[in-house]
């Protein structure tokens, strides 16, 4: 039987897909993590129209395998289709706005003008951060972006060197106030940068007088071609607090820090936020990088630029616990509505739930938008909503920081008691990658001999699980923890 979700991931996604729409959306959402829902697609599609299909699919060296993957997928997921007739809302409250579901865009290339915005609303995100606004003359580079690639995988990370808004601001506030008008059940959020204290007060002035739900402040963008702005303010605590604070004492709308991750600790701005008033905080921001890619790239030069995409969630998510889980700023998000919105390599649902865990009432989406377009909403919302009625959850701030009692210290992990790696014999394909692995990087507790079945060696194996990490078919499981071998 073939692999669902390494099948899913050959397809190219098409616009207008030929293979159909329902069989395109179904396999779409395999590859967003949304597989038990694939059957909702599926289940019409007969056995001819998934030969035609197959033989229309457009593909750079062999279609996908579209009967097979149907048939596979209803086999793995047939005891877990839900009834998704009364799913649960994903309504949330995000510095006292009502936000209709927790999906926002990032302010940054994918909104950068009122079509553009207009299609995503309609689309089912929830709201936007606009693309930077500012006064400043921008202008950009070409070409500006580049990815770091591994296996096929197209943006594992991404680099980009666009910096702000590039239209005149008093366009971008017109852009905004017709949004808002057009679209008053959205939460429209102006993102700005000043240069002095004066004009950050006045565009945030101006983000209130046309209607913006809040206004973010860009504290974190990495590449900016002038100094003492963006994330040199962001490295700053005394700069975020006053910058913080003049807005807030100038308007009434939340006002939302965005924090750059170029810092040592996150708990120290964050901290200077706070206390400048912020309503909430954003974060993170893209990390400072270079990339050292062979084809022209940045005006065929290398720069210091920002790096994001899936690669950088661990580290958001850190950044992320170190806000949530300071006994001050989590007081003060239960007390005083200090919420966080969470970004750095959201990609599925499930990525999103983990910044929801930690604490998150809202979450910002941008690199996976400018790879699979705007459509990788559906399947934030309907993998959400099929998880919390799995759990039986009926509000999503149920799960909001449901994680953050589970975070310890290193010196608080159990290190008296192992999980030893259990083989699946069935699953196995005697490719010998565990036994690779353990001998090279472990700790040469795998017996790989001519039957090509790897044994685990009790005595060697200390249960660091790398062979379970690399085994390409998953065959590699866990047994029951107990106590270390003496």
């Amino acid at each position: 039987m073939i692999h669902i979700q390494e099948e899913a991931a050959r397809c190219l996604l098409c616009e207008n897909a030929p293979c159909g729409s329902n069989i395109a959306r179904a396999i779409r959402a395999i590859r967003f993590d949304n597989a038990e829902n694939a059957w909702r697609w599926w289940a019409d599609c007969s056995e001819a129209e998934l030969a035609t299909a197959e033989k229309a699919c457009i593909h750079y060296d062999k279609p996908i395998r579209i009967s097979e993957l149907k048939k596979a997928c209803i086999e793995v997921q047939k005891d877990k289709v839900q009834d998704t007739k009364d799913l649960p809302s994903l309504e949330l409250n995000f510095c006292n706005m009502v936000c209709e579901n927790p999906f926002f865009l990032a302010s940054s290339a994918i909104c950068t003008n009122y079509e553009m915005v207009a299609r995503a609303l309609e689309a089912g995100w929830a709201g936007v951060l606009y693309k930077t606004i500012c006064k400043q003359d921008i202008r950009e580079v070409s070409p500006r972006f580049d990815a770091v690639q591994k296996e096929g995988t197209p943006f594992v990370g991404f680099r980009n060197m666009e910096q702000l808004s590039e239209n005149p601001y008093e366009m971008d506030f017109d852009i905004l106030h017709r949004l808002k008008q057009n679209y008053p059940t959205k939460r429209i959020i102006a993102s700005i940068m000043g240069q002095t204290e004066e004009e950050w007060i006045e565009l945030a002035k101006m983000a209130e007088d046309v209607g913006c739900d809040a206004v973010e402040l860009n504290f974190s963008c990495p590449q900016m071609r002038l100094t003492g702005l963006g994330s040199d303010i962001g490295q700053n605590d005394e700069l975020i607090l006053f910058y913080t604070s003049f807005v807030k004492g100038a308007v009434s709308i939340p006002v939302i820090p965005k924090m750059t991750p170029n810092i040592m600790s996150m708990g120290t701005p964050a901290l200077a936020s706070f206390y400048g008033g912020a309503s909430g905080i954003s974060a993170i921001n893209t990390i400072k990088s270079i990339t050292m890619s062979h084809d022209a790239e940045v005006s065929e030069k290398k720069t210091v630029s920002g790096y994001s995409g899936k690669a950088v969630k661990p580290i958001a998510l850190r950044m992320i616990y170190e806000i949530t889980g300071n006994p001050i700023l989590h007081n003060a998000g239960i007390e005083k509505h200090m919420d966080i919105s969470g970004i750095g390599g959201i990609e599925t649902w499930r990525d999103a739930l983990d910044f929801i865990q930690l604490g998150c009432r809202n979450v910002q989406v941008c690199t996976a938008v400018m790879q699979y377009g705007y459509r990788i909403i559906d399947d934030l919302i309907l993998g959400m909503q099929t998880y919390m009625q799995s759990r039986g959850i009926t509000e999503l701030k149920k799960l909001v920081g449901e994680e953050l009692k589970n975070i310890v210290l290193p010196s608080d992990l159990d290190r008296e008691t192992m999980v030893f790696p259990k083989v699946d014999r069935e699953k196995c394909i005697g490719c010998g990658r565990c036994y690779i692995s353990c001998m090279d990087g472990g700790h040469q507790a795998i017996e790989f001999g001519e039957d090509r079945q790897p044994r685990i060696i009790g005595t060697k194996c200390v249960g660091c699980h790398l062979c379970r990490l690399v085994c390409p078919t998953h065959a590699i499981g866990m047994a029951r923890r107990m106590p270390k071998l003496k």
